[in-house]
């Protein structure tokens, strides 16, 4: 059994890879279990000493925080909140977004920034350990106050209430504490608002939307080759001397790629009639090496944010401050994801054209990649199917972090709208996806018809691996299970790679 220790250790988009996928356990460190029970005493002996009021500790929250809490009433004042602001509404949330959502969580209060007690902590832990989901509903986050409500949601069965699924079964809060055995944790002060101020619903969102996209921008090249190769395309525009002069470290690593993957090949030394291909294929270096720059870019901005404490107050004993600030304003992510999801809308946006010039019946190719169109339609309508979802990505990258609407009678003025920005993303990663599976689909069937001329070695391998799982279509069959055959083959390489 593998085990992560959650630590200060910078915690990478790579590591929650390995971590979700391969079935790790987690601890705290005795060093983020010290941190944990450093800040917690230091509340409690600020409040044992202090008459000013300390937000959302012995005061009310949001509009209501002028209003003092007596000091009996301060953990019923946390449990309400929790209870009050469970308002989600929509889809659940899929499991594996509910566990990087736990872990982040976890994450975050580890530093000993958020006035947590161990026991709390512990019990995300378990609940991580024993694949525990909180049933937790998609819509309903502003952003800001963090995400209010998918989080009250996440800590909802911590107290015994909610719901949650727990070997495939849904069951009751209460029922899960039953179960194991465990008492509903009574939450000392400051602690709803430690679990429920945080960004971890929109970060698990766009961390798993850079662990996809991550492998899908590498298999886009691929795919790409292999198109490029079927139809006779040039190699000349991924020479090195092209991209010296415009030096984007994206474009530069592309061409590089796809000389790398299409060195060796027989159709690529063909001597071609023409001198120009359209852009969909000479502009690959361009438009993939944008994605990719992006990608890193947001790549950048969300490492910083898992590795944050981001929940409000922020107490810091080291410094002797309990500081009502922002921390958990989705804004510093909501932007970089919204800019995501449009460079992922363009990486299938050129990947339709791709399918649309394989299909066109030109460069020696038969109409629609079929050998008697007429009868047979052929791959026409897959390229229906792929228009369809571009379009949609194409609306569904209008940022969402261009817009706000006031909440709490004014006070929280301006949100991030950051999880929408993320659940967007997210469908988009899903659609950009399908269009790649749709692409390799007629790729491999186009490269069909160059036989007995071979592609690169790298080519082949990836053709011969796809065939092993879609066929060649001679004729006018059932499309959708080879389609969805096509996107589980790019899943399963996801996983595996």
């Amino acid at each position: 059994m593998k085990i992560h220790q959650i630590s200060a250790d910078h915690l990478t988009i790579e590591k929650i890879d390995e971590i979700i996928t391969r079935g790790y356990k987690i601890e705290l460190s005795d060093d983020a279990k010290a941190r944990i029970v450093k800040c917690r005493e230091y509340l409690d002996s600020k409040m044992n000493v202090s008459n000013r009021p300390i937000y959302g500790v012995t005061t009310g929250f949001g509009s209501l925080c002028h209003i003092s809490i007596d000091a009996d009433q301060l953990s019923q004042l946390q449990k309400n909140l929790v209870m009050s602001h469970a308002c989600g509404t929509g889809e659940r949330m899929p499991n594996e977004i509910v566990k990087i959502m736990m872990l982040l969580k976890i994450q975050s209060i580890s530093y000993g920034y958020s006035g947590s007690k161990l026991d709390t902590v512990q019990r995300l832990v378990d609940f991580f350990n024993n694949d525990v989901y909180s049933i937790i509903y998609r819509q309903g986050s502003l952003g800001a106050s963090g995400d209010l409500v998918p989080l009250a949601h996440l800590s909802l069965p911590l107290l015994g209430l909610g719901e949650v699924e727990y070997q495939g079964k849904v069951i009751t809060g209460a029922e899960l504490c039953q179960k194991f055995n465990w008492k509903p944790i009574e939450l000392g002060s400051k602690e709803g608002l430690a679990l429920l101020n945080g960004t971890q619903n929109m970060a698990a969102f766009g961390i798993w939307a850079l662990i996809r996209a991550g492998k899908m921008l590498d298999w886009a090249d691929r795919i790409a080759a292999m198109s490029l190769d079927a139809y006779q395309g040039l190699v000349e525009p991924f020479t090195p001397a092209v991209h010296r002069v415009r030096p984007h470290r994206g474009q530069m690593d592309t061409a590089k790629r796809m000389r790398t993957l299409l060195e060796g090949s027989e159709i690529g030394q063909l001597a071609k009639p023409y001198v120009q291909d359209p852009y969909s294929f000479r502009c690959i270096p361009q438009v993939h090496g944008a994605c990719k720059d992006t990608y890193q870019y947001v790549k950048s901005v969300l490492e910083v944010e898992i590795n944050a404490a981001t929940d409000n107050p922020t107490v810091v004993p080291e410094e002797d401050i309990i500081i009502s600030s922002g921390n958990f304003h989705g804004e510093p992510i909501a932007q970089p994801m919204d800019f995501l999801a449009i460079a992922l809308t363009e990486l299938s946006n050129i990947s339709e054209r791709r399918i649309y010039k394989l299909v066109s019946g030109t460069r020696g190719l038969p109409s629609f990649l079929v050998a008697n169109p007429g009868v047979n339609s052929g791959f026409m309508i897959p390229q229906y199917t792929a228009a369809s979802l571009v379009s949609l990505s194409k609306q569904l990258s209008t940022p969402a972090s261009v817009d706000s609407i006031p909440s709490s009678q004014g006070q929280e003025d301006h949100v991030s709208m950051g999880a929408n920005a993320a659940t967007k993303l997210w469908k988009v990663v899903q659609n950009t996806e399908r269009v790649l599976a749709i692409e390799l689909f007629n790729a491999a069937q186009a490269l069909e018809f160059r036989r007995p001329m071979k592609s690169s070695p790298a080519i082949e391998k990836i053709f011969a691996d796809y065939r092993r799982v879609v066929p060649f279509v001679a004729d006018d069959t059932v499309m959708y299970p080879l389609i969805a055959a096509s996107v589980q083959f790019l899943e399963n390489e996801f996983i595996n790679n």
